[in-house]
């Protein structure tokens, strides 16, 4: 038989999600963020659950290719836009919506004939400092994008650097003072404006890591109470049972030692499958429907439990390592990071499935 870990990505988690998103942001037009091959959960997998968005919102020109061959109709944004002058014909032909952050990709569009005009979202560096332009040249950027015969609809967006702490409102003025006379839709939120901070909604709003059931913050805490549900499960099971005694130890620079007779449990995965090398003893994890602890360090192909709380857990007994009861955010945060890595570095020596019950309707979501 195959080694026993899997992940099983959850499309009907994304659909709740969606939903929940465009409840909280009720007025506004929802662009669903999938780049990073929708942050690992793969954009084939997920895709049926994307009816209902507004629109998609992504990184790479294959990925946007990808979603129009699926048979997605509606906008597609490119995030950074256009990187040489060959991508505006692609653009162009599979009808992309460009974001342009910079006077060389008005060069780029300002170059091209295209039979048909390409939608851009200009970028307004309001404080984040890594794209777009800064305030006091915002006009003057859409002034020479009306200007160009190639680009057609102009929307306004920006970037939060501090949503998930509360810090908005200095880059909400900001870009407030030097729209205040232009026209087009306004994008500002991310996920944790989303959640968190209605002042941002505008016209369309960019969901991202709340999509997949992950915290904007990195901690699980502040999503306890957001209806939010994983839309990955990394599972597996017990494949050896040691019995230790008091003062033996644990794996690689035996960092755990056993404080009394214990049972530990050996899982199958490790940093090789994406799990956190650096996630410490008292890592959550569920053996047998049962919360207990991750103890010792995380080896490349194993790791090792605690089965204190679970003494009829034995070979076979089946892991949670991260989904609806231990939250990826949960597993990220000790180990120094944040669920969105976790998500997106999951390795492709691990066997994906999708839920069955939402794979039929995949071709409900093309004909949206």
């Amino acid at each position: 038989m195959p080694r026993p870990i899997a992940a099983r990505i959850h499309a009907d988690a994304v659909r709740h999600n969606l939903q929940l998103v465009k409840r909280t942001a009720a007025a506004s037009r929802v662009w669903a963020v999938i780049k990073a091959n929708a942050y690992g959960h793969g954009i084939e997998r997920i895709y049926p659950a994307l009816g209902n968005a507004d629109g998609i919102a992504l990184l790479d020109l294959d990925e946007a290719v990808r979603v129009r061959e699926l048979g997605w109709t509606k906008p597609v944004l490119l995030l950074e836009g256009v990187f040489e002058p060959k991508d505006v014909e692609t653009a162009e032909r599979h009808r992309l919506t460009v974001t342009v952050h910079c006077d060389d990709q008005l060069d780029m569009l300002k170059a091209v004939r295209p039979s048909e005009r390409i939608g851009v979202q200009l970028k307004m560096n309001s404080g984040m400092n890594r794209l777009g332009f800064r305030p006091a040249d915002f006009e003057h950027a859409w002034e020479r994008a009306s200007a160009i015969d190639a680009i057609g609809s102009i929307g306004l967006m920006s970037h939060f650097a501090n949503a998930d702490d509360g810090a908005i409102d200095w880059q909400i003025d900001e870009f407030d003072a030097a729209t205040r006379n232009l026209p087009g839709t306004r994008s500002l939120s991310n996920s944790a404006a989303v959640l968190w901070h209605p002042r941002a909604h505008r016209d369309w709003v960019r969901p991202g890591t709340i999509l997949y059931g992950a915290s904007p913050t990195g901690c699980a805490r502040h999503i306890e109470g957001v209806s939010l549900r994983a839309a990955m499960t990394l599972e597996s099971r017990i494949i050896g049972v040691q019995t230790l005694a008091a003062g033996e130890t644990i794996g690689y620079g035996r960092s755990y030692t056993a404080e009394r007779a214990m049972r530990i449990g050996v899982v199958a995965c490790g940093y090789a499958d994406g799990y956190p090398r650096h996630a410490p003893t008292g890592t959550p994890v569920i053996v047998d429907g049962v919360r207990t602890r991750i103890v010792g360090r995380v080896s490349m192909d194993m790791l090792t439990v605690d089965l204190t709380p679970c003494p009829a857990a034995g070979i076979g007994s089946a892991v949670e390592l991260w989904g609806e009861r231990v939250k990826v955010d949960e597993v990220a945060e000790p180990a120094g990071t944040i669920g969105y890595e976790l998500l997106c570095a999951l390795a492709q020596r691990v066997p994906v499935s999708v839920d069955a019950a939402v794979a039929s309707e995949e071709s409900e979501t093309a004909s949206a």
